[in-house]
């Protein structure tokens, strides 16, 4: 797999929470997150980069009030990170801190991080992500259901969910179903996408050199309205025609076999193809948690078919049965494994995907006990 566990890891492992985050000041707090009008656009800036800028409950507080305020008055957004990621992801580690017995923060995380992905979908005004960086889980929702997500070619996207036991969420089963058979290769591996890769996959939808970042924002800051954000945005673009997708040699292979309906038949269509690239693919996915592997792929299925609410309502869903551990206690040996004792050894239950049938994936999916704990979205 290309997506190397050494980078996940690190991501990660900057997210655990600090013993100074005990005795922070409300200023630390509000500074997380920083907003600065200038002409008629907002500008956000992620301002945590010694944990990469990952994702908590109070940033997503702060994000949502604010482009509440600014769609009222303002013609256009901008948001990018401080330091080398635009966003690592979210806070799992303080998210699984109370284990499947005390799953109340966890939930309240998920509901409110998925209803801020889609409070970007349906804003009103243009979104503009500069995802000058790592771009991983909870960043990847703060960007791609945003109007324009600028790539760079420092940008490093990756969906790693099921190294952790979990899935492609923040809208991954609506966006990543879009993109075919590369999206489920992108979904079930982990695999990460670096520089204009990203745009010609279609999760950015522009590229502009680094270098050439601050030219853009000023032309943005002082010409931009809400109407010709797309043309100032072409106008510092790089074409993208004469650069080749760094996995366009394996496509027929990722399009024959991640199109096929099962997790079974994928593997055994690897298998038999036997090239190294597709030994390697299926060594790779046999690291993964089986459980997080058959959710993923049902998960994209199923999201090719939904809206982005009844996709993110989907996954909230599956976020509570990982949190309550429903079907499988995997989420929290990832995390165990991955970022707490760092053995890398996770022990997953069930073993194997032989061990997991429809009936189990079902507990997964099914709707929660109370229709008012459901993700509600207007």
């Amino acid at each position: 797999m290309t997506f190397t566990v050494k980078v996940f890891q690190r991501c990660l492992l900057l997210q655990l929470p600090q013993k100074r985050v005990c005795t922070r000041n409300m200023s630390e707090v509000a500074n997380e997150v920083l907003f600065d009008v200038k002409r008629k656009g907002g500008f956000m800036t992620l301002n945590r980069p010694k944990a990469l800028n990952a994702l908590n409950a109070n940033m997503v507080g702060l994000i949502t009030h604010k482009l509440c305020e600014w769609e009222k008055c303002l013609s256009f957004v901008v948001v990018k990170g401080t330091g080398r990621a635009f966003c690592a992801g979210g806070d799992i580690v303080n998210v699984t801190k109370g284990g499947p017995q005390c799953t109340h923060e966890g939930e309240h995380f998920f509901k409110t991080e998925y209803a801020l992905n889609y409070r970007i979908s349906k804003l009103s005004i243009p979104y503009i992500a500069i995802i000058d960086g790592i771009t991983m889980g909870g960043g990847v929702g703060l960007s791609v259901h945003g109007r324009y997500r600028i790539a760079t070619e420092n940008t490093l996207f990756a969906m790693p969910e099921t190294q952790i036991g979990l899935f492609p969420d923040v809208g991954g089963s609506y966006f990543l179903s879009r993109l075919g058979p590369l999206g489920m290769y992108l979904a079930l591996t982990g695999h990460r996408l670096q520089g204009i890769d990203v745009a010609k996959a279609g999760v950015a939808t522009h590229f502009i050199e680094s270098s050439k970042l601050p030219e853009f924002l000023n032309d943005i800051e002082n010409n931009a309205t809400d109407d010709n954000c797309e043309e100032i945005i072409n106008k510092h673009s790089k074409c993208l025609k004469s650069h080749d997708f760094s996995l366009s040699t394996k496509m027929g292979l990722i399009n024959s076999a991640f199109s096929l309906a099962t997790l079974e038949e994928m593997l055994e269509e690897l298998k038999h193809d036997g090239s190294e690239w597709s030994l390697n693919t299926v060594k790779s996915l046999n690291k993964m948690s089986p459980t997080s592997l058959k959710i993923s792929v049902r998960e994209l299925r199923e999201g090719k078919n939904k809206s982005l609410k009844e996709c993110l309502q989907m996954e909230y869903r599956l976020a509570v049965a990982a949190l309550k551990a429903k079907v499988s206690n995997d989420f929290y040996e990832g995390v165990r494994a991955l970022l707490v004792d760092k053995d890398k050894k996770p022990v997953w239950n069930p073993p194997n995907i032989g061990a997991i049938n429809d009936y189990i994936l079902d507990l997964a999916f099914d709707n929660l006990p109370c229709p008012d704990d459901e993700l509600q979205l207007p």
